[in-house]
């Protein structure tokens, strides 16, 4: 008799129990699309954290991969090893033993013939089973673990009793099959060939406990190195992130400083890369818009200097205009009727040319930021009174005044506001005009509202813009369209304001807002 020709891994239909040691489990499929719709709903605003976010992802993928190949390369070598030189083993026992028994051995010769087999071998039990003439089955084990035939699979059975065909390819009727196998838990590895001519069948049970343990502690190793690796590279990570965020950082604070009118900071480059590339950018950016800036500048003092010097210069010639025509006016009433007309036409606009010069003089005041308040005890509800009676508006205007309120302003400005405000209201909107005069905590509130059509919507934006006169719904003005601008400047040197708006139920409503005790605002003691 002769053993079967040994075919290891020749079990194709064998495996029928999962292996302990396969590869290492998969994540969930769809794991990856809920982290990607994570990382999509959510908006991460730090480039420093994205950056670190981006190694830890790349490095985590690099130490699991490796980590991964390492584990099963040398989890294959190991099983292999011990599979190889167990299962040759056996083989060897199994021709220089079993294949020597009688043709039909004793139970006493099976048993000692596995104990001599388990005896020699490194570490695995041997079952011998033998059927006998009278068809009775004997058996013989032995060996470090308790081992019958109902351990070995019954798919590891049918392989090895599976006779085959001689052929000039399979010089053998049976052969050696194995499998891994894992019983309560605990892993083995189970082996199984015949004795061609009669012999006996032979089984050999290995536990793979040992290196079950040796590949456990093997994967707690490269876990704990993948987790090093994570840490290292969260602070390579940190690192890369401050060596490459620094510049830009610097870069926002000289945008920033620029924004704020520090034209003259820039950035020190070194390096030649692509953030210095931007550094000079910046640079160069920045000296062109402060010589931008410069000749702007320039431009409009220029233009300042030179409407306050014709400004200046008209008042002389207009101070004897407007005294010929105020001699004129006086005796219009004598000259010839074709004459009149043009004196009066010429009065008109001696006056208008007068208000013009005086209000573009007030203007440059204001831009050149040399108007300056001249603040006194105002008893309001006289004063909004005085402004209304020397212009003769007594009948056209209703006001609803509390005659104890009393502020710290400047009084001439408050006219200058109260004309503007109430003359455009009974110019544009018609009378009656009704002026109310409130306070507000810290703060006087005059509101003036006409009884016209209102204010388009597009021309609100627009009402305190110098020189606008364009309106859909009011007739063309012979004004110099600075009025209003003029009366915003004035509330705002105060530390007011003035808006417009279209009251409900009709008419153009306009609300001074202006601190009862203006020296205060200029202290900073008053929240608007």
């Amino acid at each position: 008799m002769r053993p079967a020709t040994a075919r290891q891994g020749r079990g194709r239909a064998v495996l029928a129990h999962p292996d302990p040691y396969g590869p290492r489990r998969r994540l969930p499929p769809g794991l990856p699309a809920v982290i990607r719709a994570l990382l999509a709903g959510r908006r991460w605003t730090s480039l420093r954290l994205r950056l670190l976010i981006v190694f830890a992802l790349v490095a985590l993928t690099a130490a699991v991969s490796a980590s991964g190949i390492a584990y099963w390369l040398n989890r294959e070598a190991v099983l292999t090893r011990v599979q190889d030189a167990a299962l040759g083993d056996f083989r060897q026992e199994m021709q220089n033993r079993a294949a020597a028994l009688p043709v039909d051995p004793t139970p006493e010769e099976m048993q000692r013939t596995a104990e001599l087999m388990a005896g020699s071998s490194p570490g695995y039990s041997v079952l011998l089973v033998h059927e006998r003439k009278d068809r009775r089955e004997v058996f013989g084990a032995a060996g470090p673990d308790s081992f019958g035939l109902q351990d070995v699979p019954k798919s590891l059975q049918n392989a090895v009793n599976d006779e085959q065909k001689t052929t000039a390819a399979n010089d053998a009727e049976y052969h050696m099959y194995w499998q891994r196998t894992k019983p309560n838990g605990n892993p083995y590895l189970v082996g199984g060939t015949r004795i061609v001519g009669g012999g006996p069948t032979g089984y050999m049970y290995k536990s793979l406990a040992q290196e079950r343990d040796d590949l456990n502690a093997l994967a707690w190793s490269l876990t704990i190195a993948t987790g090093l690796a994570l840490l290292g590279s969260a602070l390579l990570a940190q690192a890369a992130a401050r060596t490459v965020l620094k510049p830009v950082q610097r870069l926002g604070d000289a945008a920033r400083r620029l924004g704020e009118g520090e034209l003259d900071h820039r950035l020190d480059v070194s390096g030649t890369d692509e953030l210095a590339d931007l550094s000079h950018t910046f640079n160069k950016t920045a000296e062109a818009l402060e010589k931008k800036v410069a000749d702007m500048s320039a431009r409009e003092e220029s233009s300042r200097r030179f409407v306050a010097d014709m400004s200046h210069e008209l008042r002389t010639p207009l101070t004897a205009l407007t005294a010929v025509a105020e001699v004129l006016e006086e005796e219009v009433d004598d000259l010839d009727p074709m004459i009149a007309p043009a004196v009066a036409l010429v009065v008109s606009e001696t006056r208008r040319l007068n208000d013009l010069v005086e209000n573009l003089m007030e203007v440059t005041r204001f831009d050149a930021g040399t108007a300056r308040l001249v603040l006194d005890d105002v008893n309001v509800a006289d004063q909004v009174t005085a402004c209304i009676d020397a212009r003769a508006w007594l009948d056209a205007v209703e006001l609803d005044a509390e005659r104890d309120i009393v502020a710290r302003l400047d009084p001439r400005r408050l006219d200058v506001i109260l004309a503007n405000l109430i003359g455009n209201a009974l110019k544009h909107g018609g009378s009656p005009v009704r002026v109310s005069v409130t306070v507000d905590g810290e703060w006087l509130v005059i509101a003036v509202r006409d009884n016209g059509p209102g204010i388009p919507e597009e021309v609100l934006p627009h009402v305190f813009d110098r020189f606008y006169k364009a309106s859909a719904s009011r007739p063309k003005s012979d004004g110099s369209g600075l009025g209003l601008s003029i009366a915003v400047e004035n509330a705002h040197i105060h530390g007011g304001d003035i808006t417009a708006a279209n009251a409900e139920g009709g008419g153009a409503l306009f609300t001074l807002r202006l601190p009862v005790d203006v020296g205060r605002v200029i202290a900073g003691d008053v929240d608007a």
